[in-house]
């Protein structure tokens, strides 16, 4: 074995590149199935983000979807739920129109609907009435908040019936295969689908009018996701009634929990149809609860409520889903990039069907993450995934400690896990440590872990980052001159939180970050725009710890380099929000630099914008900590010689 050379961390050359990432990349998600094959959703930087339909069958997979056309929904600006299935073909949302479309193999796509200022999302076919159900979000163009509604539509000549209307949010309209009762969900402000929502039913009449309306599980401070209807007509759904997301059926009136764990069989419903478990028959439920942010495949037993793991290698899951008593699912590992994997329940067969990530890079230059616990200044714990420089070709000396780079993931509801992901290893394969917090506030770790954040957002979200790379230092594993903290969204809120009212880190990017939360009531859209209600507290009431807890609003304590990293067309946390920033620290002469992308929204999807905005952060850090610049991609840092 060749030793290997000693160089500081940092300053690694590495096999991963920006470009290497991009071109063998793509985002998997909403797997369907059918007779006719198995259908996914790939988005492909590579075509600059667009989004195809494509169908699996047992000789080939091919896209569905030609170009230009490309599945995307803007409903609550995050979308999901793009496309459905029926017996002849698919129905899907158009991104640039927001139309929905019909296409199967034999035809080009048809359009369903002609509107201009409607938005469609979750979509569900309805066979016996030839018919789609969904949700539409109206647009007057007014001052007044767009109206969402759930709609039925003739497939034949594209008529709209409202079903139910009257509440701020719907989703999941599902029918029952036996009786075709309705089922779905809908919330009102200043609630989140994670707070509290309401399940109901009903039946539909021939002229889709709705009668016999009944609230079945939630509201009152409870959170009710994915129901389901089994083949059996039993409506399943998960609840957090117990504190933890669980699995409950409705029989004779009442409901019935088939789960009373301490874990999580649900999250949080940020895009429309997900799908955390599904039935292989009547009597048996696949599912993935999550376990302190490790999640396990499980088979339930309904009749025995037993839930007996099926020991695989993965321990993150989406989009499952069983068909003829087989499985399908989106699964990933520490060691594995996320991948579409498929069962057969019969022969315990397993094929790798779609990896999103092929790379050519040898694995020993992977860093594997790992799950650790930390203790709070709160007299509390919090988790993170722990990520040691590693390069198969270099080293350090023994008496030199990484930079470390602390992620903070968006939400703040969401969850990060030890997915193997390129991104994090074009960082460890140059020398740099990372730390991806999992924050008070994130999901995975019951209704109580969630909401340690409520009133407290900005103040324990950062003091838990503060924490955890402090933690890390003390166990020698991080310099403690060397701390950046980066995320984007409300994790890019919580980078700047951190750095304007601690002094813990040197450096911190932030990616289409809040740097003015009054300034967000303004301008974000209707789904979040009253989040900050239980985050910060109601407005104008609480108006003085909004003044509190922007940043922006107190840029004077903040002292260190800030990269920003924005797209101009951003309606969830709008341009002017970075731009106001990047202006203060300029004037005020601390290093600062402010990269735009043209025609990109909230979330990075082409690939010259994602290459250019980690050979940008790369570049900033190394003017910053003074090492030497790789052949890389420059950004203009104000106040820097």
């Amino acid at each position: 074995m060749t030793a290997k050379k000693i160089l500081p961390y940092g300053t690694w050359p590495s096999p991963v590149s920006s470009s290497s990432i991009t071109a063998n990349s793509v985002t998997l998600d909403e797997i369907k199935c059918h007779a006719s094959g198995t259908y996914w959703i790939e988005r492909r930087p590579s075509e600059k983000g667009r989004c195809v339909i494509v169908k699996h069958t047992s000789k080939q997979s091919v896209d569905l979807l030609p170009a230009p056309y490309s599945a995307r929904t803007r409903v609550h600006e995050y979308g999901g739920g793009v496309y459905c299935l029926s017996d002849n073909g698919v129905f899907f949302v158009n991104d640039d129109d927001q139309n929905i479309y019909f296409l199967n193999e034999l035809t080009s796509p048809r359009a369903i609907t002609q509107t201009s200022d409607i938005q469609y999302a979750d979509l569900y076919y309805d066979a016996f009435r030839k018919s789609l159900l969904c949700i539409c979000q109206h647009d007057s163009g007014s001052e007044t908040e767009p109206v969402n509604t759930l709609i039925s539509i003739d497939v034949s000549n594209g008529k709209t019936s409202t079903l139910c209307s009257g509440y701020d949010f719907y989703s999941n309209p599902r029918l029952s295969p036996c009786d075709g009762k309705l089922s779905w969900l809908c919330w009102n402000h200043p609630d989140m689908p994670w707070d509290s929502t309401e399940l109901w039913t009903a039946n539909i009449n021939q002229d889709n009018t709705l009668s016999n309306k009944k609230l079945i599980a939630g509201a009152n401070s409870i959170s009710i996701f994915q129901p389901e209807w089994s083949p059996d007509g039993i409506l399943t759904f998960v609840s957090d009634v117990s504190g933890w997301w669980n699995l409950y059926q409705y029989r004779d009136n009442d409901s019935r929990p088939l789960t009373n764990e301490q874990k999580e069989f649900g999250l949080p419903q940020w895009v429309f149809s997900q799908s955390s478990y599904a039935f292989v028959n009547s009597h048996k439920i696949l599912c993935a609860p999550i376990d302190n942010g490790i999640a396990d495949l499980s088979i339930l037993n309904i009749e025995t409520n037993t839930l007996t793991s099926l020991g695989t290698p993965w321990n993150s899951f989406s989009s499952i889903q069983s068909f003829s008593g087989n499985h399908w699912f989106i699964a990933s590992s520490a060691s594995s990039f996320p991948e579409i994997i498929y069962t057969n329940n019969s022969t315990d067969e397993t094929q790798h069907i779609r990896s999103a990530i092929a790379s050519n890079t040898n694995d020993s230059f992977y860093s594997y993450g790992k799950t650790i616990k930390f203790p709070t200044r709160n007299n509390d714990d919090a988790f993170a995934i722990y990520y040691a420089p590693l390069n198969n070709n270099y080293s350090a000396t023994l008496d030199e400690y990484p930079p470390l780079i602390v992620l903070t993931h968006g939400g703040p509801t969401a969850m990060s896990d030890a997915t193997l992901d390129m991104r994090k290893q074009f960082w460890t394969s140059r020398g740099f440590a990372i730390l991806d917090v999992n924050y008070s506030g994130s999901t995975g770790f019951g209704r109580a872990y969630r909401e340690r954040l409520n009133n407290h957002w900005g103040i324990r979200d950062a003091e838990d980052c503060c924490d955890a790379a402090l933690h890390l230092c003390k166990l020698g594993l991080a310099d403690l001159d060397r701390l950046i903290i980066k995320g984007g969204s409300a994790g890019g809120y919580t980078v700047l939180c951190a750095l304007t009212f601690h002094d813990v880190f040197s450096a911190g990017a932030s990616y289409y970050g809040i740097g003015d939360l009054e300034l967000l009531l303004q301008d974000t859209h209707k789904f979040e725009s009253r989040y900050l209600d239980r985050l910060v507290g109601p407005f104008p009431e609480s108006s003085k710890l909004y003044h509190q807890r922007s940043p922006l609003q107190h840029v004077d304590k903040l002292h260190c380099p800030v990269i920003f990293f924005q797209g101009t067309e951003d309606k969830v946390v709008p341009k002017q929000q970075t731009e106001k920033m990047f202006i203060a620290l300029k004037d005020r002469g601390i290093p600062v630099a402010y990269v735009a992308f043209e025609g990109e929204q909230h979330g990075f999807r082409k690939a010259e914008t994602i290459e250019k905005a980690m050979e940008s952060e790369l570049y900033f850090y190394c003017r910053i900590f003074d090492l030497p610049v790789e052949d890389t991609q420059e950004v203009n840092i104000e106040n820097i010689d």
